[in-house]
């Protein structure tokens, strides 16, 4: 029987920086994707199913092509690339930062896709009535409408964790399989089927993977429970 807790080093140096790169990638995604959804629940301006159709052209590009399209554009030759290196000090090619970076893309549509539902359901006229008592747009959408689409948030979060820690062509494709700094969990486990004699390796990672989503739908769940009843007394 396979033992999840007896991982190598370089198992848990994989299962420390999975779980590293999926948390930068979900946080660093959730204000932009807050505000695309809000503007494509709530807004009316030309162009708008254009930029619907990019928020989710990651979900219908393979990895590969998104990957190759992220080196383009931030890689050490790319238009983006040398200029946040050379006034911020940021490198995304072959570094961890540039894991982030490809798993944020991929889970930002599901990131988007939940939350915007979550607004759409809200009742504008709930809007209505705090713009009537002198609320700014800013603040009704901050006062009224996140908390009552809370639910739809955590969701949007748990999804976007999920896909960046399962996230593997894009981000092998950007950052390489270099172990120690972007060998996440599913290089790990790509690495280990191609070496003989390292099927337990590979098992313990994938259970691994495995717990750790599960858990990660399990927070959700109860969180979105919790948010419910609070909010809507469910």
């Amino acid at each position: 029987m396979i033992d999840l807790l007896d991982l190598s080093p370089e198992e848990w140096t994989a299962v420390r920086l999975s779980l590293r790169v999926a948390t930068v990638a979900m946080l660093a995604s959730l204000p932009v994707g807050i505000a695309v959804a809000y503007l494509l629940a709530r807004g009316r301006f030309p162009g708008k199913s254009i930029l619907n159709g990019i928020v989710l052209l990651p979900l219908i590009l393979p990895p590969v092509v998104t990957g190759y399209l992220l080196l383009l554009s931030f890689g050490r030759r790319g238009p983006i690339g040398p200029f946040l290196y050379e006034h911020f000090g940021i490198v995304f090619s072959f570094r961890w930062t540039g894991a982030a970076l490809a798993c944020a893309v991929m889970g930002f549509p599901l990131l988007v896709r939940s939350i915007r539902l979550s607004i759409e359901a809200v009742d504008r006229r709930l809007e209505d009535a705090s713009a009537t008592l002198g609320a700014n747009p800013f603040w009704a959408f901050a006062t009224v409408t996140l908390p009552l689409a809370l639910p739809g948030v955590i969701a949007g979060m748990v999804l976007a964790f999920a896909r960046a820690l399962g996230e593997f062509g894009a981000t092998i494709t950007f950052v390489s399989n270099i172990p120690g700094e972007t060998q996440t969990i599913s290089a790990a486990i790509y690495t280990y089927t191609q070496v003989p004699g390292s099927d337990a390796a590979a098992l313990r990672l994938v259970g691994v993977a495995v717990a750790i989503a599960l858990v990660a739908l399990v927070v959700s769940e109860w969180f979105a429970r919790r948010a419910g009843t609070r909010l809507h007394g469910e």
